[in-house]
């Protein structure tokens, strides 16, 4: 208990999480109002708009928390799809309706709330245990946040993950349908293959240059040479504009002057206790029986001071530190409630204090350790003071930066070199640029589709006139010019007559094998037998036996009800497999952490089910309208393999 009353008792906790933020918080109550254009509106919902650019400020947060969760793993193209964008979309209008249905309801989460919860988030304070609110607006500021904004978006998720709870959290599983599902998965098959291996046909095929030019036509895409250029291009970063902030020794005296508390460390103790409780609410009798058990155990201390760990573990009713001997480790001034800390302050290392009498009940305290406070040295804190001082003053000079930048790169649009020039950066050039970007270098500036898109522009291609200034990542600004441009084309046929004749030949085979694999299987039905099939083994759809997944599918689909039973299925690429299930079981001992497991997988399925028909409900309450796609449709069309 008092463990937990001194970690709440701290003065202020710093907010971490900015970038990866809670699930429905793509952007908040200030973002709906950002774009008020109706007429751009690809949907409305309780009668407001969500516009096109609001799909597409969600859509790059979203690639944004992912690029921060994954770093140079992910690959942003992934995610720039119809698919993707249209899921977005529908991830804001659940949001909106969602949004309407608390506000009809009056869901709020009240201020001290909100508080409490900043104040959960791990912290990061200053060296004195305070909290440090410049230091919050600066990374808030880095996000293009102000307090006011993400306390907003964070007021927002809390009040719909309330609205949530009360649909998620009521789901129930049937047991019933737990133990069927439980059984169905542990059922064990003992299974044979014959596979008819592709490459077994290969020798059959006939490959004509009738097929042959037959799949060139049919599949252009295949051969295709996109579209590239060669740019040059600049970057303006953040880093940019600290490489040019010279910070003096005077500005490093003056904020160290001004700023002794952050390079100064308090002193700290270390103290253990027996708390004996006595809550505010305790009767005269109660409270007189505590301090009389209290007094009792401080006379048997003054005796034997050894005895405090062993008394501690055998009476203190603090079950955060009894078990430790009491041990309450270090804290500074403002950690703990006001009469413990003032005791523990005056007391030398060894001494045991007095009675202390607090809101809790009783406590006898003995300091084992002190921290004395002390300050940095300058010379020791002088590179970091100059780092500091730089990050306040960046976000000023990339500002003014990014204006000059912006300005150049349009006004003197036939040249980067003018910007190069008055900013201090670098000309850099990257050959065989395409409009999808090179998924090798899929983190290079270069390959941000924003800017892509402005390179790839009829002005930028036609005209060799610079791009605009593109935001391709927080504080990071590009500009390019095409310098040589290749138009699409396609690879002569005899160039690719060879690749061809391979998948032509790959493509035939796997027909043949399919088409003996299924005259086996046929006949099989017809007529059992175990000829040229495997070893037996057993699967089940949680252990494959090295069945390929498809096979292991179809197994496990397989009409059991009379044994052996055969089932077959094409294997893409390899052939064909003929499969003969000789038995069914299910395992002696159920696992039955799997069992819980899966019971909370059927629970969580059932929530999301729950959720998605209210979300539903909502939409029509709503009246949402889809009057727009965000992105035209994407061709399914693949050339065949």
């Amino acid at each position: 208990m008092f463990d937990f009353i001194r970690t709440h008792q701290r003065l202020m906790q710093f907010v971490l999480l900015l970038i990866i933020f809670p699930s429905f918080a793509f952007f908040g109550l200030e973002g709906y109002s950002r774009f008020s254009d109706s007429s751009n509106a690809v949907a409305t919902v309780a009668g407001q708009p969500i516009t096109k650019e609001q799909v597409d400020e969600a859509h790059r947060q979203q690639i944004e928390r992912l690029r921060q969760m994954f770093g140079g793993q992910l690959d942003p193209r992934m995610f720039d799809t119809p698919a993707a964008r249209q899921s977005v979309l529908e991830g804001l209008v659940a949001q909106r309706a969602l949004t309407a249905e608390a506000a009809r309801s009056k869901l709020a989460v009240p201020d001290q709330v909100l508080q409490q919860n900043i104040l959960a988030i791990p912290d990061l304070v200053g060296a004195d245990g305070k909290f440090d609110g410049e230091r919050y607006k600066a990374l808030l500021a880095a996000q293009g946040m102000t307090p006011a904004m993400y306390e907003g978006r964070l007021r927002q998720d809390m009040t719909l993950q309330q609205l949530n709870g009360s649909i998620q959290d009521t789901a129930i599983a049937p047991k019933s349908l737990t133990i069927w599902l439980a059984e169905l998965n542990e059922q064990e098959r003992e299974v044979q293959e014959l596979r008819f291996k592709a490459a077994d046909f290969a020798s059959k095929v006939k490959v004509t240059d009738e097929m042959l030019k037959e799949f060139y036509d049919k599949n252009p895409a295949a051969f295709e040479i996109p579209e590239q250029v060669k740019a040059e291009y600049v970057v303006l970063s953040l880093a940019a504009a600290v490489a040019q902030i010279n910070v003096s020794d005077a500005d490093i005296k003056a904020y160290y002057d001004q700023n002794q508390k952050r390079y100064s460390t308090q002193e700290q103790r270390r103290a253990s206790h027996i708390l004996i409780p006595a809550g505010q609410s305790a009767s005269a009798a109660d409270r007189a029986a505590a301090k009389a058990k209290a007094e009792k155990l401080l006379e048997q201390l003054r005796k034997s001071p050894a005895e405090f760990a062993k008394l501690a573990k055998a009476n203190s009713q603090d079950p955060g530190s009894a078990e430790k001997g009491g041990d309450l480790g270090f804290f500074g001034p403002g950690m703990m409630v006001k009469p413990f800390e003032e005791a523990a302050f005056k007391l030398k290392k060894g001494e045991i204090s007095n009675l202390v009498e607090s809101e809790f009940g009783y406590h006898i305290i003995q300091v084992t350790d002190v921290k004395p406070g002390g300050a940095k040295a300058l010379d020791e804190v002088k590179v970091e003071i100059a780092g500091e001082i730089k990050k306040q003053l960046a976000a000023k000079k990339f500002t003014e930066m990014a204006e000059v930048f912006s300005n150049t790169v349009y006004e003197q649009a036939d040249s980067l070199k003018p910007v190069a020039d008055k900013l201090g950066l670098k000309i850099e050039t990257a050959a065989g640029l395409t409009r999808a970007g090179n998924p090798a270098a899929a983190q290079a500036p270069t390959s941000n589709p924003k800017f892509l898109n402005s390179l790839f522009s009829d002005d930028a291609v036609r005209n060799k006139r610079n791009t605009e200034a593109v935001e391709v990542a927080p504080s990071t600004l590009i500009a390019g010019r095409v310098v040589e441009h290749k138009p699409a084309s396609k690879k002569p046929f005899d160039e690719v007559k060879a690749a061809i004749t391979e998948q032509v030949t790959r493509r035939e085979a796997q027909v043949l094998a399919r088409k003996a694999g299924e005259e086996k299987l046929a006949a099989l039905r017809a007529k059992p037998d175990t000829a040229g099939f495997g070893e037996a083994r057993t699967v089940s759809r949680a252990k494959a036996a090295d069945l390929r997944g498809e096979a292991a599918a179809a197994v496990m689909k397989a009409d059991v009800s009379k044994l052996p039973a055969f089932v077959g299925t094409e294997l893409a690429g390899e052939g064909f497999g003929v499969y003969r299930i000789n038995k069914v079981a299910q395992p002696a001992k159920p696992d039955e952490a799997r069992r819980k497991s899966q019971v909370q997988q059927i629970v969580n399925a059932l929530a999301q089910e729950e959720m998605t028909a209210y979300v539903d409900v909502l939409k029509k309450k709503a009246k949402v309208k889809i009057n727009a796609p965000v992105a035209p449709p994407a061709s399914t069309e693949q050339a065949p393999k």
